[in-house]
């Protein structure tokens, strides 16, 4: 009868949790790059609407002083 090769066992067993790991990982990374995506959108889109009530009032105060 064959003897079992465990070193082969542990060797597959070290690649197939090798493999999850950094599954798992990229998996981490993608969640963070498409919150950091969202967050920056959102940053993005509050300045440009300060911006344009800031143009908006500047323009209201010229208007009444060329009165």
């Amino acid at each position: 009868m064959a003897k079992k090769n465990y070193k082969y066992e542990k060797r597959q067993k070290d690649i197939a949790k090798k493999k999850k790991r950094e599954e798992k990982l990229q998996r981490k990374i993608n969640k963070n790059v498409d919150v950091t995506d969202e967050t920056s959108e959102t940053v993005n889109d509050g300045n440009e609407i300060e911006e344009n009530a800031e143009n908006e009032e500047n323009t209201e105060n010229q208007d009444k002083t060329d009165m």
